[in-house]
């Protein structure tokens, strides 16, 4: 069993917090040893819940287009061992991905673990004006079309129309440059391993039966933001990360990211804890980490 590579545990994400930082271009978009499997079952979601996991709104196909375009070429030229051009098509894990085989933001995110999500600017605001999101973390694409992004944010405490992280959001797709895209980190803990959770998890007991939280997964959202340089509109891309939490007992930094995730928990407002479904469990996540602060 590997350690994660990925612990935004550790303190240095916070829940709740904007947090974003500049991106190296060429860091874009995250390949692992897991790719398949995340090709696989986005494929098998697009064919059985393509209204579920697809939206797009009348006059978003340039910008579909662009994303498309940007990945074709950012892809085979980053991992070339992984993607290889072939034509108007992008070989990828045993499968062949025709680039112009229905809509473009749909391909493009059969090329990637990411889901993708375009945010575009008109009187409203920035609204969801198209998206494939196949592994979301308790919400779903289809509630969220067409929505500004301080309606989108609502219901995450602290978060909603006419307050300062709604501003500062805002503020920031409106200063996005196209050559600097930016990341920022969100995590979850749930009680199991799958990746699409469109819906709220049960809030009480989902970590095992018994007494102690034995089965904790921890989950990771690598967002980044990017400015499509032709359509002016953002790129949301969504990386979610999944690993049981017995790999943490297994990195070497265990005991301060172990203590660094009890001093999150114990500074959650009772509203956050509701949020996040972890109001009935977080004395029991607690005594969790405090064993592997122990080790």
């Amino acid at each position: 069993m590997t350690a994660p590579r990925h612990t935004p545990y550790d303190g240095s994400s916070k829940l709740f917090q904007i947090g974003l930082k500049p991106l190296d271009p060429a860091e874009w978009i995250d390949v692992d040893a897991k790719l398949a499997a995340y090709l696989d079952e986005k494929e098998r979601l697009i064919a059985a819940e393509r209204g579920e996991v697809f939206v797009a709104e009348a006059g978003t196909e340039p910008a579909q287009a662009e994303v498309l375009r940007l990945l074709a070429e950012h892809l085979p030229e980053r991992y070339p061992g992984t993607y290889r051009r072939m034509g108007n098509a992008i070989a990828v894990a045993a499968r062949r991905i025709e680039l112009g085989d229905g809509p473009p933001l749909l391909a493009a995110a059969r090329l990637v673990q990411e889901d993708l999500i375009l945010m575009q600017r008109d009187a409203a605001g920035w609204r969801l004006t198209a998206g494939v999101v196949c592994f979301p973390s308790s919400w779903r694409v289809r509630d969220k079309f067409g929505r500004p992004v301080e309606e989108i944010h609502a219901p995450v405490p602290g978060f909603g129309p006419g307050t300062r992280p709604a501003e500062l959001i805002a503020r920031m797709f409106d200063n996005l440059r196209p050559g600097q895209p930016m990341i920022r980190w969100n995590w979850s803990l749930y009680g199991d391993d799958v990746l699409p959770h469109p819906l709220p998890s049960p809030t009480s007991r989902r970590y095992g039966d018994g007494e102690r939280a034995d089965q904790v997964f921890l989950r990771t959202e690598r967002q980044t933001l990017r400015r499509l340089p032709e359509t002016g509109a953002i790129m949301f891309t969504v990386r979610i990360g999944i690993d049981p939490l017995e790999t943490l007992e297994q990195h070497p930094n265990r005991g301060a990211i172990a203590t660094a995730l009890i001093r999150q928990l114990d500074e959650l407002t009772d509203e956050q804890l509701a949020y996040k479904g972890m109001t009935a469990d977080r004395a029991r996540l607690v005594r969790r980490f405090d064993e592997i602060a122990a080790i």
